[in-house]
Parts: C-alpha cells; sequence; structure tokens
C-alpha cells in the first residue's frame, strides 16, 4: 500500500504527482526544486541559497512524516551547470551528519522547471521501519 506525502512547508506539486509517496518500509520523495513554500516561486538567484531551499524543502517533507535527513539512503541532484557541483556539495553536506552521508548521483541536465540551477530527490527510511527494526542513522548500525 502506498499513502500520499503532503505538507504545506514544502512547495505544492506542479504537476500531476505527489510531493512524496510513503511506500511502506521507504519514502519516496519527487524532486524538490528550490522554491520558497510562503512564496510560490524560486527566490535564491544563486547555487548555493538554490540548494539550500531545495533541502529545506526535503527536510520538511521528512519531518512531516516523522522521518528526517539522518534517515536518507540515496539523493539524486540534477543541477543546471555541472560547474556548480562544489558550491551545491558545500552546502549539501552540511544537511547530512558527517560519517552517515547518503548514496549520492549528481547530473548535469539541459534545463529545470522555472529555470531553477538544482532539484533534488530523495529516498529514505520510513521512521516506522526505523523505530521497529532498531537502530540508529547516527551510530552506522544497520537497519535490514
Amino acid at each position: 500500500m502506498k499513502t500520499r506525502l503532503n505538507t504545506e512547508q514544502a512547495p505544492k506539486a506542479i504537476g500531476p504527482y505527489a510531493q512524496g509517496i510513503d511506500a511502506g518500509n521507504l519514502l519516496f520523495l519527487s524532486g524538490q526544486l528550490p522554491i520558497v513554500p510562503s512564496e510560490g516561486k524560486i527566490v535564491a538567484a544563486d547555487i548555493e541559497g538554490q540548494t539550500r531551499q531545495s533541502l529545506e524543502n526535503v527536510k520538511a517533507i521528512l519531518e512531516s512524516c516523522g522521518s528526517s535527513m539522518d534517515h536518507v539512503v540515496k539523493t539524486t541532484v540534477y543541477l543546471n551547470d555541472i560547474a556548480d557541483f562544489a558550491k551545491m556539495n558545500d552546502v549539501y553536506k552540511t544537511f547530512f551528519t558527517e560519517g552517515n552521508y547518503p548514496a549520492r548521483s549528481a547530473f548535469e541536465v539541459a534545463a529545470l522547471p522555472q529555470g531553477a540551477l538544482v532539484e533534488i530527490e530523495v529516498v529514505a527510511l520510513n521512521s516506522r521501519c526505523v523505530n521497529r527494526i532498531g537502530g540508529n542513522a547516527r551510530s552506522g548500525q544497520r537497519y535490514f
């Protein structure tokens, strides 16, 4: 069974998709653009600000269902310009606990919606799964 994730603390979907899906043990979040939820638009003009906002949106969705950035197992980062990778990475690493970074792929794409410089999607452990099985994401313990 799947459940749609939805929070006002992240941008509304701008098409026929959900902010995320709770699929049992895993949470699948749609790519998050750097849209400020209260503004309904991209405010930051630089890659650092846009990366920060995209990850704040991810964090808000995860927290809305009781999960956290510590439970992220995989990210995919889409960049408008791969030359922005180092600057994106400097902001990205501040959202995760050192030593507990998720797996990641990063790609340059031809264009992103609304002229964004970055879009980030994640797969995370569902907090119910973590609580049921035990373990601590910060400690590096295994969940499965």
